[in-house]
């Protein structure tokens, strides 16, 4: 029973057009308005992210594929108009350890993701007439670990909008730190990105999400990273994809290049 996963009583997703759903909806659009994000904070019950870790682990241990690569906060290899040496593409290192999604058939995380009141409510948050689950079968949700020493470096996204569910936050670090709108789609802001890797932006911000949170971020325009973690609790986070047109797969060569195989 998905009444049993998620806590519907606080967050009504299950009640499309009804007035509690349309306030969540209302004010979820506010809150990304305001700091590019909402946060459902509880949005899972009691013990199902520690359900949903138990299911995951062994595979994670095991046979997640390990993503470790130095990039610049574009992911690209260069920018035409800068120098390589410019202090906006000054190189940091990211590293995780990925499980896909046809590892984990049946779990908890899966049975979250393809939740239709879930991806009409996304939607309707994002402003989309209709959103659809991905059909490829590595991407369409994955679960990203890190363990002491390893983070998600300085990045933008590449799609507008990232929806995560943290399952096990760590003992110490792991923390999602962000710039809102550092750069626009007309003005790239090099001068502040220098700025902001060089640990120099009063405006970067620090939020420290508890297990069991909805994270819905625009990512596209706002620089985004998660801190080192530290100690032996590892962090572990469902990323769900979600795309306006049915039928979405990646490429073999993308598939290769975010898990290390293409089936």
């Amino acid at each position: 029973m998905i009444n049993d996963i998620l806590d519907l009583d606080r967050y009504p997703i299950d009640r499309e057009g009804s007035p509690e759903w349309q306030q969540l909806v209302d004010d979820s659009i506010a809150a990304l308005k305001a700091n590019g994000m909402f946060n459902l904070e509880g949005f899972l019950r009691p013990g199902v992210a520690e359900k949903a870790v138990a299911e995951i682990r062994p595979v994670m241990d095991t046979h997640s594929h390990v993503h470790k690569r130095m990039h610049n906060i574009y992911f690209k290899p260069q920018i035409p108009e800068l120098p390589q040496d410019h202090p906006a593409l000054r190189k940091v290192e990211t590293i995780s350890h990925t499980v896909c999604a046809d590892q984990i058939p049946g779990s908890t995380v899966l049975t979250i993701y393809e939740y239709q009141p879930l991806v009409r409510f996304l939607a309707a948050t994002m402003g989309k007439s209709q959103l659809h689950v991905m059909q490829d079968p590595l991407a369409r949700a994955n679960v990203m670990g890190y363990r002491a020493g390893e983070a998600l470096n300085w990045h933008f996204d590449r799609s507008e909008f990232t929806t995560t569910l943290l399952l096990q936050a760590p003992e110490r670090g792991g923390d999602f730190e962000y710039r809102t709108d550092l750069r626009s789609d007309d003005d790239p802001n090099y001068d502040g990105v220098a700025k902001l890797l060089e640990g120099k932006d009063p405006e970067a911000q620090i939020l420290r999400i508890k297990a069991g949170t909805l994270n819905v971020f625009r990512g596209k325009n706002t620089a985004h990273r998660v801190t080192t973690v530290e100690g032996e609790r590892e962090r572990m986070i469902a990323v769900f994809s979600y795309y306006e047109r049915p039928g979405v797969m990646f490429t073999e060569e993308e598939r290769i290049g975010f898990y290390g195989r293409a089936a």
